[in-house]
């Protein structure tokens, strides 16, 4: 943001659903943040791909996106994780902090009902990241693939830090 766009305002608030693009078999990062290897998300189910195979993010955004255009299969009763399905077929879970369900919903709003169908970007969760560290549970999300042995060999496509809608994985 430049010294103009602070001092005048700018559309950045809008940025983040203009840099969603849909792409066949991808899925994009749903949250800004740094990419995390699988086996270093903070819990054995995740970190060993008990539930499938992905990456985890340790986010830095307080808003959960829709990784590609689909549906909202699941969204968790305490707000802490939300699944989709994708209309070419992938299956995602996004699991937002480790041992959340915790909290019981009380870091999370729920922006989508189950059944919804959603655009790549469409706002799912709102997030307090403060409240989950003040709780004492890591911030780290998971990005699980359920479906994975049905899709072929997934490749990691970002590392590093990134914004909400970069591409994050492909099958």
């Amino acid at each position: 943001m430049g010294f103009f766009d602070k001092l005048f305002g700018s559309k950045s608030s809008q940025d983040d659903s203009v840099k969603f693009v849909n792409q066949s078999k991808t899925v994009l990062a749903p949250l800004s943040g740094k990419v995390i290897k699988q086996e270093e998300i903070p819990d054995e189910t995740f970190a060993q791909g008990i539930l499938g195979p992905g990456c985890g993010i340790e986010p830095t955004g307080t808003t959960v996106y829709a990784p590609f255009d689909g549906t909202v299969n699941q969204v968790a009763t305490t707000l802490h994780a939300v699944g989709l399905t994708s209309k070419d077929g992938v299956e995602i879970l996004i699991h937002v902090g480790m041992d959340t369900v915790e909290m019981q919903g009380s870091a999370f709003k729920a922006l989508v009902k189950e059944g919804q169908s959603v655009k790549a970007g469409t706002p799912l969760l709102k997030v307090d990241l403060d409240a989950i560290r003040a709780a004492g549970h890591p911030t780290a999300t998971a990005i699980i693939v359920t479906n994975g042995d049905d899709l072929g060999e997934l490749t990691m496509l970002a590392e590093g830090d990134v914004p909400a809608g970069t591409p994050l994985l492909k099958f």
